[in-house]
Parts: C-alpha cells; sequence; structure tokens
C-alpha cells in the first residue's frame, strides 16, 4: 500500500473531553487532516519534542529513546495503519543489526517518539478516507471518525442537511475539528439511511 506523508499541525485543548487534547495531523501535500484525540501526559511530551524544550529529568519517551540508542535500535518511520471503533493504531518500524521490525504502539506514543528521531510519520489511503477531514468544501463528504453516539444524532437532529453542510465548513474553519468530526459522522449517518 502507497504511503501517505504525515505532518503536526497543530495540538490544542480538547473542548469535549476533559484533560484531553486534539493532536491534528495534516496530509503532506494534501488538504485533509487527522485529528486525534491524545492524553495530557503525551501531550506534553509532544509539546517538549516539538518544542525541543529538555525537561530536568527524561520522560518516558526521552527514556526510551535513549534505551533504544544504547542498544543500537534505530525507529525508521511510525505507520498509523488502523482506525477500529474510534481508536487509531500505529506501528514503530525499527532498524536493529539491518533487520527491521513492527512493534505495536499508541499513536500518541508513537508520534511522540518519532519527534525524538527526527523521523517520518505515515498513514494510508484507507485512513485518511475513513477518518480524515478535508479543508475544501467539495471534499467534505467523508466516512466517519468515530461510531455516532445518541448524544452526537440529537446535538444535530434538527439539522438539515445543507445546514449541517455549512456547520461543518465553519467548524473547519474555526479549526473546531472535534466538532467537524461529529458533525460529518451526522452527515454520513444519513447518507447511509437514504
Amino acid at each position: 500500500m502507497l504511503k501517505i506523508g504525515l505532518e503536526i499541525v497543530e495540538m490544542t485543548y480538547s473542548q469535549s473531553q476533559s484533560g484531553a487534547y486534539a493532536l491534528l495531523l495534516a496530509e503532506i501535500g494534501g488538504s485533509r487532516r487527522l485529528p486525534i484525540i491524545i492524553g495530557g501526559f503525551e501531550a506534553q511530551s509532544i509539546a517538549f519534542g516539538l518544542e525541543r524544550t529538555q525537561p530536568p529529568r527524561p520522560l518516558t519517551h526521552d527514556l526510551f529513546k535513549n534505551f533504544a540508542l544504547h542498544f543500537g535500535i534505530e525507529l525508521r518511520e511510525v505507520i498509523i495503519h488502523k482506525f477500529k471503533e474510534g481508536i487509531f493504531h500505529a506501528l514503530l518500524v525499527c532498524e536493529h543489526n539491518g533487520e527491521l521490525s513492527e512493534i505495536d504502539a499508541r499513536t500518541s506514543d508513537a508520534i511522540a517518539l518519532a519527534i525524538r528521531f527526527k523521523c517520518p510519520v505515515y498513514t494510508y489511503e484507507s485512513i485518511l478516507q475513513q477518518a480524515g477531514i478535508a479543508m475544501h468544501k467539495e471534499d467534505i463528504a467523508m466516512p466517519g471518525a468515530h461510531e455516532t453516539t445518541d448524544a452526537d444524532e440529537n446535538e444535530f437532529s434538527e439539522y438539515l442537511i445543507n445546514e449541517l453542510e455549512d456547520q461543518l465548513e465553519k467548524a473547519i474553519e474555526s479549526e473546531d475539528y472535534e466538532k467537524a468530526s461529529r458533525i460529518r459522522d451526522e452527515l454520513n449517518r444519513r447518507k447511509k439511511n437514504y
């Protein structure tokens, strides 16, 4: 499968989940974005890595990098390879003595390590189609990022499809990707039912 490069665009405090953050990855050379909800510890570690800030004592991801390098293990790439039941799954592609190995990892940990090893992050077209958000209006109708809940349906159930499409565009423009994801899911739910 063809791998699609991703880069970190931003990280913001989650408006829908207390103590969580939204990490936004962008398709390199494309218009789609992949919003991923991560925990506070992972957000802090990613922020330290991006800012190249050295904490007084190594964080877990720093320790992992130091451990790997000590034993001659290099992280070559991270692949977000699966999206199941609203959760992203990642692989660490490591090299040791010329042999490649894949290690299952939480996506937030994989991103924190990719920053430290300065290695690329990839995904596949199927993941972007399933969970990505298009930044252009003509590309918006994409499959849902998470299972629609009763709360999601009730939140947008009184709106017409064209009103939802307008709200989706406004949510994307204001960079409220979590709301955009819920609106997109509602639109897709309705399209499946028609």
